[in-house]
Parts: structure tokens; sequence; C-alpha cells
């Protein structure tokens, strides 16, 4: 057995996309091998990337595919020979299969009998099927941009391809991809190790060979360096840490192939700015961690990655340079922060005007005017509540004022702290904090991961915001299709499900899109798709979310999925119950009388009722202890106490076992059928209230 490396060197990839594109090429590799019958059946696979490359090293791969033996069947054997001499029917087929004629055989099937022939086809080697298939799942590989780099070819790719390593062992396989062909150099550290080739003498050294070149080539490698660095770094200032942030650690790790970590300072003035300001600065356009102290306040202090090393006086030098940088970011900030400052935001409402929300409905000052009126529907079903408390005239102020620093400088130089730089504003100008928390959170949760908004007027703006968007798009045929989603309505959909989730918001699925939907784009049509269009991220909600198995969310929907955290109570209820022996046997039992109504209606048989009816003692005695259970299951549904409605449910085990024993439900006299029909279809529909239980899979 041997090991194969595969490495595309490239010019420098945007960071974003070399992890995905790591994962599918080890995987297009994997299946290679495994499809061409080449892997043992201890084989390992380990990737590798860099922004200069992605590599994969597949060890215990064979040198050759075994040699295999197939039986071919040709023509009939009557068209094949006719009075024992070969027909061209059976020398078409012999050449076809690659045989002589001689060697064909009389084969009998159920169909008769035919002309065979046994044919032993050779396995072919490793770098045969490398050089012919390799190029073409290589630049299959899925890139969300490509270019084309070679004058008048048709390859196009992220970057351009500048050199390929293919080696099985130490033996150079003959491949080429977009012109070049595979050698064993690779290339280092561009400034650290230079131009010149890194000769890879075996697959198996490649991580090790590369290291020798300044190349850090393993991504959890690079990742733990960098994280023990920039530990060591703080280390250096006392009672410090450094702010985790697992996306920008991430990032990072795939601007490096050498990384190191310098520590460095600013003005502790700019600490006159609000955090959420220099973070961003810091974070978002120098790639810098932030520092805090014991307190968990921000410190005057950042810490840059670097992609080369560097001695001390390179290092100060280094330090000195992003400093100035940073500086000079921070000064920009806070010029920004003191001129926005002259304008309040109530007097940039009308400036929203001429702010464009989505050209084929209008600005941002429409969008406003929009929001004001989902936010007045919603919180007359709120005033009709007295489970929760709010403040009326400050929830309407938040919204009203919601989009107006997108006529700010600061967020026109900061665009990802739209809605932040509002709130902190809004607390500046002594708006309060009411109105200053619900603007500062209302993009809250920008993905499944994040929190809600900790008050209600901030939950109220931001299922306002979000629901009148996806019901507008969708008004004016823009819902998603497929992977695409321009305006981002999936994400926007996953916020409104999570707020509804998480909050104590006494409101349902159908209460917040009609509350969107009562105006302009209120069309009944348009309503059944926006509500569609949410219970479907509630379907990903609870499975991808919450974790919940596929049939019981399944189970669940299929009951009712209005309110969703009544419907999250029903699975945690569900998933609780459905191990039990009683329970599963219920749930096969309830599929059985779905399958049985569906086939009385294809049938036409009529649904009786089983009153009047004289019953065999097994079905009486499942219609008793049904009627008995159904009001008791009643009202712990209506009390919400589901593992006890369903510990209820499954006490009928025994008597719905009896009866499908001993009794044809289908029975030939049609009033005892009717009976018996009525009878499973009322079980069906009193007990399913929680769950539609023939949903769950059962071994």
């Amino acid at each position: 057995m041997s090991d194969f490396l595969f490495e595309l060197g490239l010019e420098e990839v945007p960071a974003r996309m070399i992890a995905a594109a790591e994962t599918e090429m080890g995987r297009r590799v994997s299946d290679l091998l495994r499809r061409e019958r080449l892997l043992s059946e201890d084989a390992k696979f380990t990737t590798y990337s860099t922004p200069r490359r992605l590599a994969v090293l597949a060890e215990g791969v064979l040198a050759k595919q075994t040699d295999t033996e197939e039986q071919l069947t040709g023509p009939s054997w009557k068209a094949a020979f006719k009075d024992g001499e070969p027909a061209p029917a059976a020398q078409a087929f012999a050449k076809k299969a690659g045989v002589p004629v001689a060697a064909l055989k009389k084969i009998s099937t159920p169909k008769g009998e035919y002309a065979g022939a046994t044919v032993k086809r050779p396995g072919r080697t490793a770098p045969e099927i490398l050089a012919a298939e390799l190029p073409k799942e290589a630049l299959a590989l899925y890139w969300a941009k490509n270019m084309y780099w070679r004058a008048g070819k048709p390859e196009r790719f992220v970057r351009p391809i500048r050199w390929v390593v293919a080696l099985l062992d130490s033996k150079i396989v003959p491949l080429e991809i977009a012109g070049i062909a595979a050698g064993r150099e690779s290339r280092g550290h561009r400034v650290l190790h230079g131009a010149a080739p890194v000769a890879i003498d075996a697959a198996r050294n490649y991580s090790k060979t590369l290291l020798g070149a300044a190349v850090v080539a393993d991504v959890a490698e690079r990742r733990q360096i960098i994280r023990k660095a920039l530990d060591a770094s703080t280390r250096t200032i006392p009672g410090a840490r450094w702010r985790e942030d697992e996306p920008l650690i991430e990032t990072v790790v795939h601007l490096t192939e050498c990384p190191t970590v310098i520590l460095g300072g600013f003005d502790p003035e700019y600490l006159a700015l609000p955090e959420e300001v220099l973070v961003t600065v810091m974070r978002d356009h120098q790639k810098y961690f932030a520092v805090e102290d014991a307190n968990g306040k921000l410190a005057p202090h950042f810490l840059a990655v670097l992609n080369t090393r560097a001695d001390d006086q390179g290092a100060a030098i280094i330090r000195h340079g992003n400093a100035r940088v940073l500086r000079a970011r921070f000064k920009d900030a806070r010029f920004f922060w003191d001129f926005d400052q002259k304008t309040p935001l109530a007097a940039r409402v009308e400036s929203l005007q001429h702010v464009t929300f989505q050209k084929e409905l209008g600005s941002y000052a429409w969008k406003t005017e929009q929001n004001l009126r989902v936010t007045e529907n919603l919180t007359r079903k709120l005033h009709s509540d007295y489970s929760v408390s709010f403040d009326m005239y400050r929830l309407m102020n938040a919204v009203r004022l919601a989009k107006a620093d997108l006529t700010t400088e600061l967020v026109k130089e900061f665009t990802e702290l739209q809605g932040v730089i509002g709130g902190l504003y809004a607390r500046a100008q002594g708006l309060g904090e009411t109105v200053a928390r619900a603007i500062y959170s209302q993009y809250m949760p920008a993905s499944t991961e994040d929190a809600i908004p900790a008050t209600i007027e901030g939950q109220v703006l931001g299922l306002a915001d979000r629901i009148q968007t996806i019901t507008a798009m969708f008004a004016i045929g823009h819902a998603p299709t497929g992977s695409k989603d321009p305006f981002a309505l999936r994400r926007a959909a996953n916020g409104v499900v999570k707020i509804l989730a998480e909050s104590n918001l006494p409101l349902t699925l159908t209460e917040v899109v009609d509350a969107a939907a009562a105006g302009e784009t209120g069309s009944q049509e348009n309503r059944e798709q926006v509500a569609a269009f949410l219970r479907e991220r509630l379907n990903f909600y609870l499975k991808d979310v919450r974790g919940f198995a596929y049939d019981v969310v399944n189970a669940v929907l299929a009951a009712g999925a209005d309110d969703v955290r009544d419907t999250i109570a029903r699975a945690q209820a569900l998933t609780a119950v459905r191990g039990s022996a009683d329970f599963a046997a219920i749930s096969a039992a309830f599929k059985r009388i779905k399958n049985i109504l569906r086939q009385a209606a294809e049938k036409g048989f009529a649904v009786g009722s089983p009153a009047g009816i004289k019953l065999a003692p097994e079905a009486q005695r499942l219609a008793d202890e049904a009627a008995a259970l159904a009001p008791e299951v009643a009202n712990l549904r209506q009390l919400r106490t589901y593992a006890e409605a369903l510990a209820v449910i499954a006490t009928l085990r025994p008597a719905v076992d009896t009866f499908f024993d001993k009794v044809m439900v289908l029975d030939p006299d049609e009033r005892l059928r009717g009976a018996h029909l009525g009878l499973i279809s009322a079980i069906l529909s009193n007990f399913s209230t929680i769950a539609d239980f023939s949903e769950i899979v059962t071994a």
C-alpha cells in the first residue's frame, strides 16, 4: 500500500472560501479512490490548506485495482446461433464483449435462454486512474467566485493555479491540470522562504518538508499556534485577557502560513468612544483582537496576527505601523461620532426618504411607516394579554427612529454597526434606555446562535421589521428559490421564529403574519406563502437548532405549528416518551389506523358511528376506554402538561392491540365496517392533537 499526496498551488485565496474548499477537495479525492476500488480498509485521509494551497494526503492507497470478472448477457440463443452456427448477432456480441465467438455460452434465465460471455477485466493502476480522473475533480471544486487566467482557455478557478504536486509515495503521478504538469516541487512561505521551489521527497513527508520552508500546512496546528501566541502575548499585561472571537480566529488561521502575534497599544483617550465602535474597527477592519482587563472592560491594547517572523527590531517597526493605522481609524471614528451628534436622530428621519430600501418598494421612510403599522397591529394583541408589560410610547418612538442611523457618517463608514450606532446615539442624546436598547438590538439575532433582544420593546421591533420585509418581498415575487436568497429572507424568518420561541411574547405565527399582511400586501395568497415559509423555518429551528429528531418534528408539526413555544413543549414531551415500549406500540397502531382509513377512502367505504351498533367485545372495550380517556387527555392538552397526556394515551395500548388482533376492521358487513372505521377515526382525531404519532419511526 502507498501514500498519495495531491497539492494545488494557487495565488492567495480569500480566507472565507478556504475551509469549505479544503473539505470538498478531501471528499472528492476520497470518493474518487473509493469509487475506483483503490483504498484499503484502514485508509486514512488528511487535508491541508493555507492561503496558497489545498492538499490531501491519502494513506492506504492500493497500487492497482483488483482484476474483475463480469458475466455479460447478449441476444437470445436462438438469434445468436442458427442450426448450430453463429449468426451475425453472436459475432457482434462477441466483438463487443472482447471474446471469441467460441467462448460464448448458453445462459438460462426466467425469460429464456440467452448467449452469455464471461469477461475478465484487468484492474487499472492507481497512477493511470489518478492521471485520468483527478484533474476533472480538482477543476470541479465549487467557488463562490471564479476567474479566467489563461487567455483563450476554458478553465475557471478561484485564483490562478501555479503548481501541482502529485506523488504516489515518492513517484510523480503523470497528471496535468490547466496546462501545469504535476511534479514534486511545492512552494514555501513567500517571504520567509522565497521563490525557490520546495522538493517533496515522499508523500508522507509533506507537512514536515513544508515546515522547513516556513509553512504550517495543518490548519489545526496553525489554530493552536495562534491561540497559544495570543495567550502568551496577553500575559505580559497584568490581569488582562484577549477577547475570545472564534470567527476572527478562523479568519486569521486562513490568512496565514506562518503565524506569529504581536501586542500593540493605542492612546487610552480613544476609550471614550463606545466599545462597539473600537472593537469593530479592530476586528472587522484590521483583523486585530481586542484586549480587556480583569473586569471585562476594553484595555488600550490590541493583538495582531502576522504571517511572518520578525526579530525585536522588526517587531517594533510592525507594531508601530499597525498602531499608526489603528490610530488613524480611531480618529476617523471619533470625528464621525462628534459630527453625527450635531444632528439628532429625530431630525434624520426625514432624510430616510433619500435612502432606498428596495427599488420596487420604496425608501427607508416608507419602510419605517410600514414598520410602525405592523407594530401597531402586533401591540393590539399584546394589550389584550396581561402577561406582558411594555412601554407603548417608547416602543413606537424606537420604531420611528430605528433606521435613522443609516444617514449617519459612522454607519456609512462602518456599515456592520447599523442599528448598534442608532442605539448608542439614542442613549447619548437622552432618548431613554428603553428606546436605546430597542434600537440597539433590532437586528438581533443575526444568526441562530445569537441571543434575542433582551427587552419586549426590542423583540417587538425585531419582529415587526423582519415580518414586514418578508411579506413585502413575497408580495413582489422575491421569495427565496433554491439556494438563492439575495434579500436574506431565510435569516429574517429564522429571527422571527427564534424570537417567538425564546421570548414570552404571546404571539402565534398566524398573528405575526396577519399583522404584516393587513395592509397593501395582504392578499390571501401572500399570507399563505409567508405562513408556509415561516413553518418551514420552524421545522429548521426544531431540527437544526434545538436538535429534535426529524420524526418528532414531523409529528408535532402535523398536529399544529402556530404557537411556536407550544410546539417546542410538545416536541420535548414526545422526545421524552418515544423510547417506551407502550408508546412505540401506540405509534405503530396510529400508523396502521391512518393506512386503514386511507384504504377505506380509496375503496369508497363510508365512515359511520359505533353508537347503537353491537360491537365485538374487543371493539367495545376500545370504544369505552377511548371515550373515558378523551376528556382527560383534552384537559391535560389544555393545561399543556404534555408528558402526562402522552402517558395517558399510552395506556390505550392493551385495548388497541387486542382490537387489531381480534377484530376485522374492514368487515364485510357494511354497518359494522362503518362503525369500526368511525371508532378508529375518532381515536385518531381525539388523540392526535399533541402529535401525529403515525409519523414516529418505530423499529
